[in-house]
């Protein structure tokens, strides 16, 4: 009752302020002052869309429970525990899947209008083959969590894969190091259009695939944890000069199929549109040489455009070709044609941006972290781009968001755009009293420069549709763990996975109430 009461407190006191939400204290580095009275939902497009966004391994928990199948996730956070900052695992995450009714209440209360969820794969094939059957807890959790959402005024917009490989198909063949994998998710996709299609009206194939790739079998700093023996890094085995090339032609060639399937044999009957979530950061040139400047486009080329030229024009950016060679996989004629066009929206996951200088990388060997012949930080001349989160490579940078809209508009036919992902985190410190840990005015401010550069793209003639807050929750941040918080609402993981609003929550209510 107590914990209740202080809830009700902060959110009455901050309700009662005045619509200029503000701190006494301004620092020079970020202004707390943000009028919902004057910029605010109705200050975008009628029927743009805000939500919150997830995913099912940092959520969900219930790792074992109702037949669902382990992931690669399962597997490396039990496995590798030292490459979990905390050596945590998502066993019981956030226990959403116990919890979802409790969250949906908080998500209606929020005014949000759209929810941001994946499937997980295993809960629905639990050896990643249809041939093993579906498992029915698995569509009836799904079902019951889709159903109370719309029941609230919610949309759900759904990931098919966000990172959760069965592990079973892991061990048979690599995963999506074999083009075999195309197939089993091909009918997993199947599945999930037949069993939700009628109600879910937006499908993401993927979530960012990049890091997938490049994170899982280039650095090796995610799941599985591949990499080549001369980065030192303790990985599992593999190779960064060809596995995560090969990964990211698999993962294009499973959206594509996804997609197709979609359009041929459901979308008619369900009316929804489907489309794909891509990761990257705005890149900055480190000066104003040519060679810096093309430093600059090189790196987008090869984390924004090495899956999104392919999907758009047929094959990968020629800077691509160009500097990786044979190591890139080639597509045949008639694969080209089969991924052009396949998506009907962009998702852009944006958090930050870096400074880019061309540098030779002659001297070092092949590599996705050196095939893009440049130098990346954070800083010129000693001054840092931005304020720095929690998380030493997100620097805050609002104005990249601006350019990354624009360059898309330019570069690749102005498509449709969800802004599917965008959150600052701050560092997991329970020693702080709660209501010092509720009061993230950092998160206001970046979402308010966001968002304000997002209109600006708008009206610069950006097709962005919608805006999507990473994230609902403090969560389980993949190799972080829980040692930071990227949630609009606090997480106490000490003390039965309570939830308070943060004072970003509440902004964010105030943002979004109807004028």
């Amino acid at each position: 009752m107590a914990l209740r009461c202080l809830r009700l407190l902060l959110a009455v006191a901050i309700l009662l302020a005045s619509s200029c939400f503000c701190k006494g204290e301004v620092s020079a580095t970020w202004n707390h002052c943000y009028d919902t009275a004057v910029f605010n939902r109705s200050s975008f497009p009628v029927g743009f869309v805000f939500g919150t966004a997830s995913a099912a391994y940092q959520y969900e928990g219930a790792a074992k429970e109702d037949g669902k199948g382990p992931s690669m996730w399962d597997y490396y956070t039990h496995n590798h525990p030292e490459k979990i900052v905390d050596r945590s695992t998502g066993d019981v995450a956030l226990d959403q899947y116990h919890r979802y009714k409790e969250d949906i209440r908080i998500l209606k209360d929020m005014n949000l209008d759209a929810y941001r969820l994946s499937i997980s794969w295993p809960r629905i094939l639990p050896t990643g083959h249809l041939r093993d059957g579906v498992n029915k807890k698995g569509v009836d959790h799904y079902n019951n969590l889709i159903n109370e959402l719309l029941a609230n005024g919610i949309q759900p917009y759904v990931t098919l894969f966000h990172w959760d490989i069965p592990q079973a198909l892991q061990e048979e063949y690599g995963g999506f190091l074999s083009e075999r994998v195309v197939e089993d998710y091909k009918d997993f996709v199947n599945v999930c259009f037949k069993e939700f299609g009628d109600r879910v009206k937006h499908w993401i194939t993927m979530n960012e695939p990049y890091i997938f790739a490049y994170m899982g079998y280039g650095s090796g700093s995610q799941a599985p944890g591949r990499c080549s023996a001369w980065q030192n890094l303790n990985c599992t085995g593999g190779d960064s000069a060809i596995e995560p090339y090969l990964v990211n032609h698999h993962l294009i060639l499973a959206h594509a199929t996804a997609v197709r399937l979609y359009k041929e044999k459901y979308q008619a009957s369900q009316k929804g549109t489907i489309g794909v979530t891509l990761y990257t950061n705005w890149i900055i040139p480190y000066s104003k040489s040519p060679r810096d400047k093309a430093a600059a486009l090189r790196v987008i080329d090869f984390v924004l455009g090495w899956f999104l030229h392919p999907i758009t024009y047929g094959d990968y950016p020629r800077t691509m070709r160009a500097l990786v060679g044979k190591r890139l996989p080639t597509f045949t004629e008639e694969q080209s044609k089969f991924v052009k066009g396949t998506y009907e929206f962009i998702g852009i996951n944006y958090y930050s941006a870096n400074y880019a200088a061309h540098s030779d990388r002659s001297n070092v060997p092949p590599s996705v972290v050196t095939d893009p012949h440049s130098n990346q930080t954070t800083e010129r001349n000693g001054i840092p781009l931005g304020p720095v989160a929690a998380s030493s490579w997100l620097y805050v940078y609002p104005r990249g968001l601006w350019n990354l809209m624009l360059y898309l508009k330019k570069y690749y036919n102005n498509p449709i755009i969800y802004i599917t992902e965008n959150g600052i985190d701050e560092a997991n410190n329970t020693t702080l009293p709660l209501e010092k840990q509720l009061a993230d005015e950092n998160r206001i401010s970046y979402y308010y420069g966001h968002l304000q550069y997002l209109k600006k793209a708008i009206d610069d003639g950006a097709r962005v549709k919608g805006f999507f807050a990473w994230t609902f929750l403090d969560d389980m941040e993949w190799g972080s763990g829980y040692t930071v918080r990227f949630g609009l609402n606090y997480v106490d993981f000490q003390n039965g996975l309570k939830r308070y609003p943060k004072h970003s929550a509440i902004w964010f209510k105030n943002f979004l109430r109807k004028y």
